[in-house]
């Protein structure tokens, strides 16, 4: 019986995972400054990723159907990458981090659109942005918006 229990429960917890954004092991910075300087020193524009990883179905399936593809992942090392997440689980992040994040989004996101890719300069100044995103797997508007500014 125990071992049935543990069958059914292992696919919650499994999911439960899959859904959340391990920045540390990606090219994804948090700090907006780090990412401005970065984009200075090796010019290149920095894509800002919006996103309320915990409670937004949008920004998951984005998540896994265009930052996780391989057309991304191709595109990617073209940009300082920032990822700024604004969860309704305050254990995911530090409160400094979501302090520093719920700054960023009143200077770059004011109506607080998620998801939303923004890229901007080396120096911060925005450049375009694409709000949303429809959950059919079509991300050719992104792909587009990310192809323009490479």
């Amino acid at each position: 019986m125990k071992h049935l229990l543990l069958f059914l429960i292992l696919p919650f917890f499994v999911s439960a995972q899959a859904d959340k954004v391990n920045v540390a092991d990606s090219q994804w910075l948090t700090n907006y400054d780090t990412a401005i300087e970065t984009a200075i020193k090796n010019d290149k524009n920095v894509l800002v990723y919006f996103t309320g990883s915990d409670w937004c179905p949008p920004c998951k399936m984005l998540k896994k159907d265009l930052f996780e593809s391989a057309e991304f992942l191709s595109l990617a090392d073209k940009y300082v990458l920032l990822y700024i997440d604004i969860p309704m689980n305050r254990d995911i992040l530090t409160p400094e981090q979501l302090q520093h994040n719920k700054d960023l989004s009143s200077k770059l996101n004011k109506k607080g659109s998620v998801p939303l890719v923004k890229i901007l300069d080396k120096k911060g100044k925005e450049l375009d942005m694409y709000s949303g995103y429809s959950m059919n797997g079509e991300t050719s508007y992104h792909l587009n918006l990310i192809k323009k500014y490479q």
